[in-house]
């Protein structure tokens, strides 16, 4: 199972609401890429507001991704397409369910 993860928190900048879309469903290919990454999940919560959940076996698959394309790619237009810098928490799974 599953033991690390991180939840990232996105609030679009008025009208930047599709180029976040675009961006986080871009990014799907670099997190297939990343040995590290167990699961990794783009969010919709409402109009402008986003995320990202992703999972880890392990803190060094966690701290790869954090220092990995993606975040080095949202970091960069985080200015442009958000109204402020993304919140990312470290998450400790206690339980999970996935297909086997």
């Amino acid at each position: 199972m599953s033991r690390c993860a991180l939840l990232a928190r996105l609030e679009a900048k008025p009208g930047k609401e599709e180029e976040v879309e675009r961006f986080l469903r871009g990014a799907l290919p670099l997190a297939e890429a990343e040995p590290g990454t167990r699961t990794w999940f783009a969010l919709r919560f409402g109009p402008t507001s986003f995320g990202i959940y992703d999972t880890f076996d392990t803190e060094a698959g966690r701290q790869a991704h954090l220092d990995g394309p993606i975040a080095a790619a949202l970091m960069e237009r985080a200015g442009d397409l958000l109204t402020s810098p993304p919140q990312i928490d470290r998450v400790d799974l206690l339980a999970s369910k996935l297909p086997r």
